[in-house]
């Protein structure tokens, strides 16, 4: 199934429910302040020290505001001007667009920085310039150092007794061509319940090499203390587990195993077959 907007928001909301929250902050806060200098450039008719005809005044320092979002307090700073007066139109009171703005980096990803769409994504959130060519890639150079420390960092600092393992595929834009990819993401739960998204990774399948490949990449990074994980039932997937976390339990997913039954059962008996597998509660299996 293809990774939407819809699902891309959702993993973006797991992650900001994890530890890393001032690493979204940050990255929210670099991209608002993006765009609210791409937005006075296009009002004064010139970037900073450039010249231009086109110019009708000149920057004149600038004054700090903070906003609040969902991502946290970003600390921005608003342009300002030796005559006349300049205030970003995505600021307006009351417009909330740290999701949209979110949304855009990820069109921008999954499009392969395609200028029309993520042009008019920006101007949908209310800035009427828009956003050129130059500056998304900017944007999107920025945010892959951010993204880069996030897929980097290190995980030793806490066990994780219990691993989720999942996949989907998406479309993405790989040298010139929209191809299907498969995106696989680890989530981990410490000891007191606490969840984060450990890592993430995009190759052309998911087969037994990617998975492999994706877990060792894990424990290197400091992935310890691994005593159960929760997975579907793909045979390169558990063939993988069982070669980097030997000694750990494996368990089906039950959301997967209710979807693969359901898909084999008559409409009609749906709901009484959904209620008695819940009432399951399968034990973890060794060594699998």
């Amino acid at each position: 199934m293809a990774l939407d907007q819809s699902a891309l928001l959702d993993l973006l909301g797991q992650l900001k429910l994890t530890d890393v929250t001032d690493r979204v902050r940050l990255a929210t806060e670099k991209l608002y302040q993006e765009l609210i200098d791409a937005e006075a450039t296009a009002f004064i008719g010139a970037g900073p020290f450039e010249r231009s005809d086109e110019r009708t005044t000149r920057r004149n320092g600038a004054r700090p505001r903070t906003l609040s979002t969902t991502a946290g307090d970003l600390e921005l700073k608003i342009p300002k001007l030796r005559t006349g007066s300049f205030f970003p139109s995505l600021l307006e009171r009351r417009r909330r667009v740290d999701q949209a703005l979110f949304a855009v980096v990820m069109e921008a990803y999954l499009h392969g920085v395609s200028t029309r769409k993520v042009d008019d994504l920006v101007k949908a959130l209310g800035a009427d310039s828009g956003i050129s060519k130059s500056e998304v890639s900017r944007i999107c150079a920025d945010l892959d150092a951010e993204v880069g420390a996030f897929r980097g960092r290190d995980l030793s600092a806490l066990g994780y007794p219990y691993v989720f393992l999942d996949a989907t595929y998406c479309k993405a834009r790989v040298n010139q061509r929209v191809v299907s990819q498969a995106i696989v993401v680890a989530f981990g739960v410490a000891a007191d319940g606490r969840r984060e998204v450990l890592g993430f990774d995009v190759g052309d399948s998911e087969n037994e090499a990617f998975w492999t490949e994706f877990l060792r990449s894990l424990k290197t990074r400091g992935l310890g203390g691994v005593k159960l994980v929760i997975s579907d039932a793909h045979t390169g997937l558990k063939k993988a587990i069982n070669t980097v976390f030997q000694g750990a339990s494996w368990q089906r997913c039950r959301v997967h195993f209710m979807r693969n039954v359901l898909a084999t059962v008559p409409k009609g008996a749906q709901e009484m077959v959904a209620s008695i597998i819940r009432t399951w509660s399968p034990s973890p299996t060794p060594g699998m």
